[in-house]
């Protein structure tokens, strides 16, 4: 049904921790794939992508270049992108399939961006709470997450690898009128 792609850093335990949540709807049959596209080299992820059954792309490039050519590599007609370390709430999965049933019966096309959550175990500061109060006015940020048709998202050009926030760019594209925010949330680490 999906293929989740997800461009890691390296880093074992921010990729583990949005595997885990992955779980469920891989089990649901919803998650077909998980590309996990790492830019650091190190082998790291490469091991987590064996031991957790997913695909592992080698990627050197930005971290745009690095979500398109997952999205190149996905073989799903849906794609959702995470950034690694973002946790999706337990609820994620039925509300996911409602709204890829729900796109497809409509024929618009529409991208689903999960609610923002902070971490309970975050410090909270005066510097969280003024980019919480921005999240609020200026809309969904890049780290949300993204769930798009992929003919949707070929029809919009992607994540163009060479711009400069291709993915605020990409969400600019989409507009208030074609994205819906989920009810489901999303721990952003």
């Amino acid at each position: 049904m999906l293929s989740v792609i997800i461009p890691t850093e390296g880093a074992e335990q921010p990729a583990v921790a949005t595997l885990a949540a992955l779980v469920p709807g891989a089990a649901a049959g919803v998650v077909r794939e998980v590309l996990l596209v790492d830019r650091a080299g190190n082998g790291v992820i490469e091991r987590v992508a064996d031991v957790a059954g997913c695909r592992f792309l080698a990627f050197e490039g930005s971290h745009a270049a690095a979500l398109a050519a997952g999205a190149r590599q996905a073989r799903s007609p849906w794609l959702m992108f995470l950034h690694a370390g973002a946790v999706l709430d337990t609820g994620w999965i039925d509300e996911t399939t409602q709204f890829i049933q729900r796109v497809s019966d409509s024929g618009r096309p529409r991208a689903g961006i999960f609610r923002y959550a902070r971490s309970p175990y975050a410090d909270t500061g005066l510097r969280d709470g003024l980019k919480f109060l921005a999240r609020m006015i200026a809309g969904p940020w890049t780290d949300q997450g993204l769930l798009i048709a992929r003919d949707h998202y070929d029809r919009l050009g992607g994540y163009a690898p060479d711009a400069r926030r291709s993915e605020a760019r990409l969400l600019r594209q989409l507009g208030r009128s074609s994205r819906t925010l989920l009810r489901s949330r999303i721990i952003v680490a």
